[in-house]
């Protein structure tokens, strides 16, 4: 049979889709603002905007979050996906336009549900459409998607990167919309399907101690992931003789990010998921550590690079085990870990802020953000001891 790249139920066209619409729905609409954030702070930007901006991003991102894990019509999720993808084209444009703060933070706020609408609702209607009797790897596969987003727009920004930021917003959100044509068309379906998915009763018994420790470890996570998502490269930036530096380490964290989420599922499978999941919540922690004890370059390129080769995979990780938990009725399972994850998401660059301008320095930040994230390793450790859990 011969290829044809436009045949909505090919497999691996399907995993392009998905990842390109990562590139548009988490990439343009989410990383970018990470990648020109330098830039826009020698501009206009203040770092305390910067973090209110990422806390009322994540604010969309839940509240999208949640609205899509409770839509179950596929038809529905289709037209919500193409809305995330449209969303996040012109909220990114909008940026270029105005340094008005209100339209900023209206426009990061629609950013972060265009977000969820790409990122949660695409990977349920690519997990549908996909044709295997395993779909874990190629939805290993599709979450790479997060880490080519990363490179893909930090790459895109450094080729433009003689233009002023206004106009690399511009030109990023052109190349957001020209890409975006294919998921578009791809991730759909040629005729409406008749929703007769079995539906299971809510079953409480699934928030056990396990669960409740896992929903806390992942609250954790969420603090740890945002700070770096947010500051990484001012960060590098900031420290003495790394001046300039801050975008190869960002651009290291997200090739590193690329094939993550597909290690770490192998790892679990093998190792189990909770010590995988308690080796990459320490290596995190080193991550975010380094920044604040040395200035060697070299060290700092692995701080960006434990990043991103943790981050991606943490989150393939727990949706996995909320899924293998909750068996036929992940949704509010996954809904409960979302919340926590935003929870943290949210609070982070909020408190992360308050130290910067109380020291002068994001070290602080990184202290307590290292420490709440080593926090949720030692829940999980004693956890080990007391349930058991090492069926996962």
């Amino acid at each position: 049979m011969q290829f044809s790249a436009i045949d909505k139920n090919n497999n691996t066209n399907i995993i392009i889709a998905g990842i390109i619409s990562l590139v548009v729905g988490v990439g343009l609409a989410r990383f970018a603002f990470t990648s020109l954030l330098p830039v826009m702070l020698d501009d206009f930007l203040s770092v305390e905007f910067t973090g209110f901006l990422a806390s009322i991003n994540y604010v969309g991102y839940m509240a999208g979050t949640l609205f899509a894990v409770f839509i179950s019509n596929i038809n529905t999720k289709v037209k919500l996906f193409r809305l995330g993808l449209v969303l996040s084209i012109i909220t990114s444009l909008i940026l270029s336009f105005t340094t008005e703060p209100i339209i900023w933070i209206i426009s990061r706020l629609v950013a972060g549900f265009g977000t969820a609408m790409a990122l949660i609702v695409g990977a349920s209607i690519v997990m549908l459409k996909l044709q295997f009797d395993d779909k874990k790897k190629a939805m290993g596969w599709y979450f790479s998607g997060i880490g080519v987003a990363i490179v893909g727009m930090d790459l895109l920004s450094r080729l433009v990167a003689h233009l002023p930021w206004q106009n690399i917003w511009q030109v990023l959100s052109i190349f957001g919309l020209v890409v975006a044509v294919y998921p578009f068309y791809i991730l759909s379906f040629d005729k409406k399907i008749r929703d007769n998915a079995p539906h299971h009763k809510f079953d409480m018994s699934i928030f056990s101690f396990f669960v409740v420790v896992l929903t806390i470890a992942y609250f954790t996570e969420g603090v740890g992931f945002v700070i770096q998502a947010t500051f990484l490269p001012d960060i590098i930036n900031s420290i003495d003789g790394l001046q300039g530096f801050g975008s190869n380490v960002w651009l290291m964290a997200g090739f590193a990010g690329i094939p993550s989420s597909i290690i770490l599922m192998i790892l679990a499978k093998k190792y189990g998921s909770i010590n995988i999941i308690i080796m990459a919540m320490l290596l995190q922690v080193a991550g975010i550590l380094i920044p604040t004890i040395t200035d060697n370059i070299y060290l700092n390129l692995l701080s960006g690079i434990l990043y991103g080769g943790t981050f991606v995979g943490l989150v393939a990780l727990f949706m996995n085990l909320a899924g293998e938990i909750a068996k036929h009725n992940p949704v509010i399972l996954m809904a409960t870990f979302t919340t926590a994850y935003g929870v943290g998401q949210i609070s982070a660059p909020l408190y992360s802020v308050a130290l910067f301008e109380y020291s002068g320095s994001y070290n602080y930040g990184l202290y307590l953000t290292a420490m709440i994230v080593f926090a949720g390793v030692l829940l999980l450790l004693w956890s080990k001891n007391r349930v058991r859990i090492n069926n996962y």
